[in-house]
């Protein structure tokens, strides 16, 4: 009985020995792969860390690329590169996100690569700044040049403009006197004396007569001396008008037009007479060839430009 009670303790304390002997085992086994698990997890937390850092870097690359292009583009610079690279940045982003083997040793070699490349574009940033600055100034200096330009422009312009004004006041002025001049060297009848002339050939003066009494009509005057006036062929014309205040013309006996005013003018009669500057007389006899109508007449004289004087007479 006691010693069946011993060995009943024996086994007891063999089994508790052995489950205390499992325990410990287990207990370290347990040990050992929390102790793997934990370093499992610190190590997809480092590659996380790693991946995170290495999105963020490209991240940032990506924004100095954005930052260069639009600069370059502003400076008139070529960005063809800067597009690519920027294209490929996003490609090796994408990547990082969804490949299930990244090497992030090959991700730094290629944020190295980008980084250089930002420094070379620096580079020539820094050029086409510098080229930009130096056209600006330029620019500015051509611009400053062309006020310049602009405003020596106008001050010669308006002094084109008064000086062309004064021409032209001038020239104003010296026609005005031409014309005076003109005026008073034209030809000045005076004394007029009206004749009718029968068949017979007999003059009557006094400025009336009778109708069946005028075959021809004679205009005589004298042209008074005028120092202004040359010596020299003078054209007179006569123009005589009826009591309607018609002219009186037959292209067949002499009549024709000359110009006043700038428009053409008929006369009756003309003559071409040698002026001797001396008080000459001058005649013209008009034989119109039809019997003259009752009422008042005028004859009108011209020459070179200008009226030089009238007369009237009446026909009963």
């Amino acid at each position: 009985m006691e010693q069946t009670e011993r060995n009943n303790s024996s086994a007891v304390k063999a089994g508790l020995i052995l489950a205390i002997a499992l325990a410990a085992i287990f207990g370290y086994l347990y040990f050992k792969e929390r102790q793997k698990v934990d370093e499992k997890v610190i190590e997809v937390s480092e590659i996380n860390r790693d991946l995170m850092l290495t999105s963020s870097k490209l991240d940032s690359i990506s924004t100095q690329l954005d930052s260069r292009i639009a600069e370059v583009t502003a400076l008139g610079g070529q960005v063809d590169e800067l597009e690519a690279l920027k294209a490929q940045l996003e490609k090796d982003k994408r990547n990082l996100i969804y490949s299930k083997n990244v090497s992030l040793k090959e991700y730094q070699d290629k944020i190295s690569g980008y980084e250089l490349a930002l420094k070379e574009k620096d580079s020539e940033i820094m050029k086409l700044r510098e080229a930009n600055m130096i056209l600006t100034n330029e620019n500015e200096t051509l611009i400053t040049q062309k006020t310049e330009l602009e405003d020596q422009k106008t001050q010669l312009e308006t002094k084109a403009a008064t000086l062309t004004d004064s021409v032209y006041a001038i020239n104003v002025k010296n026609a005005e006197l031409n014309e005076k001049v003109s005026l008073a060297s034209a030809l000045k009848p005076m004394n007029y004396s009206i004749s009718a002339i029968n068949s017979r050939g007999k003059e009557r003066d006094g400025g009336e007569f009778k109708s069946k009494r005028v075959d021809k009509i004679k205009i005589a005057f004298k042209l008074a001396e005028n120092p202004l006036t040359k010596k020299e062929n003078k054209t007179i014309y006569m123009r005589l008008l009826d009591p309607t205040g018609s002219v009186i013309s037959d292209m067949a006996t002499g009549s024709g037009t000359f110009k006043f005013a700038g428009k053409e003018t008929v006369y009756t009669a003309k003559q071409t007479i040698m002026f001797s500057n001396d008080g000459q007389t001058v005649d013209f006899i008009y034989d119109r060839g039809a019997q003259y109508e009752s009422g008042d007449y005028t004859a009108e004289l011209y020459s070179e430009g200008y009226r030089i004087g009238q007369t009237s007479f009446n026909i009963k």
